[in-house]
């Protein structure tokens, strides 16, 4: 139990049996006279604590209890950002700042969607691998 000037930290650890994570952990926050916590707030008390970097900490999944004052979430802390950027999905690493999203037009994404309707069967496979190909390059 971790206490901050009006927050709590309660962590219940969930045993590893990934090689590349540090520490799991499911967060219990309890902020009474608050609406909610930064994520980034949490991410730097949970990083002081284990000794780790705040930038390798993930925070998420947080649901707020019903009459508000505590708040249950998840966190994972890496060994590295190698391993962060293997396992981790794209849309968190775009949150945290790691990556860039990618910018499509949405006539692009529509033009894509009706070519991909309009095949079937193994033709789709390799249409999806040919549209890969290009992309790449």
């Amino acid at each position: 139990m971790i206490s901050n000037k009006h927050l709590v930290l309660l962590l219940t650890p969930i045993p590893i049996y990934m090689i590349h994570l540090q520490y799991q952990m499911i967060i219990d926050v309890i902020h009474p006279g608050r609406a909610n916590v930064a994520k980034s707030e949490l991410c730097e008390l949970l990083a002081g604590m284990y000794k780790a970097n705040a930038k390798l900490t993930v925070v998420f999944g947080f649901r707020t209890k019903f009459g508000g004052g505590k708040s249950t979430g998840f966190c994972l802390i890496y060994d590295n950002e190698d391993s962060m950027i293997k396992f981790e999905p794209k849309y968190r690493m775009v949150r945290k700042g790691v990556t860039e999203q990618k910018e499509y037009s949405r006539k692009a994404i529509k033009e894509a969607k009706n070519k991909k309707l309009k095949i079937r069967g193994t033709g789709a496979r390799i249409a999806k691998h040919k549209a890969k190909r290009a992309g790449d390059d």
